[in-house]
C-alpha cells in the first residue's frame, strides 16, 4: 500500500487498484422509481378476452361431446323406420292443384305416404338444392321422422334416355357440396341418401365405367356425415345379375356408403329382390341393401316393360320389411310421376294423373 502525492483529505488510498470514496462523501440519492398501471381498457379487453376463450373451449367440448354422441346413438333404417312424407312432393302439389275425383283421391293418398325426394338441379339447381333439403329436414324433425332424398344430376345422367340431363362436372362438385353441406348442418335428423339411381348399372352400356366411377366416388365423398346413411345403385334383380352388378359396385364403396339401392324405379316382386339383395351382399363383404318398394305390388310385367306398363299398383309401404342384409323396404320411385313419354305417359318425373289412379286402385282409401 503506498500514498498518492499531495496530500489531500478528500482522497484516500488505492487498495489493489480499487478506488473508495470517502466516508464523508455522501452517496448521490436515487430517484425514487414510479410503478406504471395499466390502463382500464386494457383490464376490460383481457377480461373480454378470456371469456371469449372459456366460451369457445366450452363449446368446442360440448360440440365434441355431442358429436360423440350422435355417432354412438346413430341408427341405420331398419323395420318400422318412419320416413317423411315431403310437402314439396309433386303428389302433395297435384292434391291442391285440384282435378277430379279420382285423380285427388289418388293425389292425396300418394301425397300422404313416406317416400323419398328426387333432388335435381332442373327443378332444386345449385343455389337452391341446400334449402330444399333444410326444409324437408325441418319436416322430418317436427313429425320425428328421418329424411330420404335421392340425389340424381349426375353428368350425362340416363346415357341420353328419358331422363337425360345432369350438370357438367364442376357445376355437380358443386351441387352435392352443397346438398352434403346441408345434410350435415341437421345432425339430430337421421338421413337416407339414395345416390344416382341407374349410374352404375347403365355404365356399361354407355361405355363410360371409368369416369361413371370417379363421378360417383366424388359425389359420396362430398354428401356423407354423420346420421347419414348412403346407398349407391345396385341394379335390380333381372338385369345385370350379381357377379356384374358386385364388380360395378366394389369400385364405388368405401367410407360412408352403407349399401346399395334396388329395384328402384322398377316393378320387381320383393321377395325376388330380398334375395338378389342377399347374393350381391356375400359378394361385397357384407354390404347392407333397400328396396324399392313403391310400384311393385302386381310385381313386373310379363314382357319386363320399365316405362309406365300398365296394370301395376303400389307396394307395401315404407319400413314394412327387412333382414339382416335389407335394412328396410322403401318408396323411392314416387309413384305417379311418369318415367318418360311412352304408355301414354308425359316426360320423365312429370306428374301423371291417370297414372296415379290405376296404381292406387286396389290402396286403402
Amino acid at each position: 500500500m503506498r500514498k498518492r502525492p499531495r496530500s489531500d483529505a478528500s482522497r484516500q488510498y488505492v487498495v489493489t487498484g480499487h478506488y473508495e470514496p470517502p466516508a464523508d462523501v455522501p452517496r448521490p440519492a436515487s430517484a425514487p422509481r414510479r410503478r406504471r398501471r395499466m390502463p382500464r381498457w386494457a383490464w376490460i379487453a383481457l377480461i373480454v378476452a378470456g371469456v371469449a376463450l372459456l366460451v369457445a373451449a366450452i363449446s368446442l367440448i360440448v360440440s365434441l361431446v355431442m358429436n360423440g354422441v350422435q355417432l354412438l346413438t346413430a341408427r341405420p333404417p331398419g323395420v318400422g323406420t318412419a320416413f317423411v312424407a315431403p310437402d314439396e312432393s309433386k303428389a302433395a302439389r297435384a292434391a291442391a292443384a285440384g282435378g277430379s275425383v279420382d285423380e285427388l283421391a289418388a293425389a292425396a293418398y300418394l301425397a300422404a305416404q313416406p317416400t323419398a325426394y328426387w333432388l335435381t338441379p332442373e327443378q332444386d339447381p345449385i343455389g337452391a338444392v341446400g334449402q330444399r333439403v333444410l326444409d324437408i329436414a325441418h319436416e322430418a324433425r317436427e313429425s320425428d321422422t328421418a329424411l330420404a332424398v335421392v340425389v340424381y344430376g349426375l353428368p350425362g345422367r340416363d346415357c341420353g334416355n328419358h331422363s337425360a340431363g345432369g350438370l357438367d362436372e364442376a357445376d355437380y362438385a358443386t351441387w352435392t357440396t352443397q346438398i352434403g353441406n346441408a345434410l350435415r348442418s341437421v345432425r339430430d335428423v337421421k338421413k337416407v341418401v339414395v345416390v344416382e339411381p341407374d349410374s352404375l348399372a347403365l355404365a356399361p352400356q354407355c361405355g363410360n365405367v371409368a369416369e361413371r366411377v370417379e363421378q360417383l366416388r366424388g359425389a359420396i365423398g362430398r354428401l356423407t356425415g354423420t346420421d347419414t346413411w348412403v346407398y349407391v345403385d345396385g341394379g335390380h334383380s333381372n338385369w345385370l345379375g350379381a357377379d356384374a352388378m358386385a364388380d360395378l359396385i366394389r369400385q364405388v364403396v368405401g367410407p360412408g356408403v352403407r349399401g346399395f339401392a334396388t329395384n328402384v324405379s322398377n316393378f320387381n316382386d320383393t321377395y325376388d329382390e330380398f334375395d338378389y339383395a342377399h347374393t350381391l351382399s356375400e359378394r361385397l363383404g357384407g354390404l347392407h341393401a333397400l328396396v324399392d318398394t313403391s310400384r311393385n305390388g302386381s310385381g313386373a310385367p310379363a314382357d319386363d316393360e320399365w316405362c309406365n306398363p300398365p296394370g301395376r299398383t303400389v307396394g307395401d309401404p315404407s319400413g314394412t320389411y327387412g333382414d339382416d342384409v335389407v335394412d328396410t323396404n322403401l318408396w323411392i320411385k314416387p309413384p305417379g310421376e311418369s318415367d318418360g313419354p311412352c304408355n301414354g305417359g308425359p316426360a320423365a318425373g312429370v306428374w301423371w294423373p291417370a297414372g296415379a289412379v290405376e296404381l292406387t286402385r286396389d290402396a286403402p282409401r
